[in-house]
């Protein structure tokens, strides 16, 4: 029997049936951004919140790659991990959406684990992260014919060599190829232990206009060394090995620059002492 990644977050985090799915992505598209021609984009950064939150974010992200191409596998990185963390990769089996199963691209999944030093197809690697399952919904959707990657890389070299070799892979095979990376921005306030501005509007703008603009100014230059940095030192980046992993492999597909199309805070929808930044990229 073929091993089928449960989903843990539906019916909490996002809507648990397809037709409120649909419901929900279509109120998204009325919200998002306009988007010209977005032919020749490989990749972007994705939020990975509650639908409440940043779904939106995610959605239109998604949705402007959906326009760019239809490809034959989508990788999403993603695993909130610090540089010591043990990498994982699912590389059999699919993963369950509302929509229907999301299938493991299974060649190229299992070149990855034989070039790399992954923790193999282990359920309790993946089964608690939200990072990358709050992605499976928007890419069964707009990608219904796409098999996936879902591969947690920490915030280290490894994760630019991994998202380089994905593009190597999928160019070997022949597949068409579109990555992802989720990540979140700057988690400020007491519930994050993290208040060196103190508290209101203040600190509110210095996370906007300051802290996660850094991470965002070097997301859209496409300096995946210097995401991982920003992370690291600026706590502007939650999974900045993510972001990095899907920022190299842009770069190796021949991107060369990054577009912000949306960036926002939960201090937009729920105000509060603590919030996270969120953005919404292509590139």
């Amino acid at each position: 029997m073929a091993n089928v990644r449960e989903s843990v977050f539906s019916g909490s985090w996002y809507p648990g049936s397809a037709g409120e799915c649909e419901k929900q992505i279509k109120a998204f598209l009325g919200e998002g951004p306009e988007v010209g021609d977005k032919a020749g984009l490989v990749g972007g950064i994705v939020p990975h919140a509650g639908w409440f939150f940043s779904g939106s974010i995610a959605c239109n992200v998604i949705h402007a790659l959906s326009r760019a191409a239809q490809p034959d596998v989508v990788v999403v990185f993603g695993m909130h991990m610090h540089p010591g963390s043990t990498p994982c990769i699912y590389t059999a089996g699919s993963w369950q959406t509302p929509f229907g199963e999301l299938p493991i691209a299974t060649d190229m999944a299992g070149q990855l684990a034989e070039q790399f030093s992954f923790s193999v197809n282990r359920d309790a690697d993946f089964l608690r992260d939200n990072t990358i399952e709050l992605q499976c919904p928007f890419v069964k959707y707009f990608f219904d014919s796409a098999a996936f990657v879902p591969i947690g890389v920490p915030p280290s070299p490894f994760a630019l060599q991994v998202g380089e070799a994905a593009v190597e892979i999928a160019a070997e095979l022949g597949l068409n190829l579109m990555v992802l990376g989720s990540t979140d921005l700057t988690h400020y306030g007491p519930n994050y232990g993290f208040m060196d501005k103190g508290t209101g509007p203040a600190a509110l703008d210095w996370v906007k206009e300051e802290n996660d603009q850094a991470v965002i100014d070097a997301m859209t230059a496409m300096q995946p060394q210097e995401v991982i940095k920003q992370g690291l030192g600026n706590r502007n980046a939650c999974c900045s090995g993510a972001a990095a992993a899907a920022i190299a492999a842009g770069v190796k597909a021949g991107a060369q620059k990054g577009e912000c199309l949306t960036y926002a805070t939960s201090a937009d929808k729920s105000p509060g002492s603590s919030f996270v930044g969120y953005v919404g990229m292509v590139f």
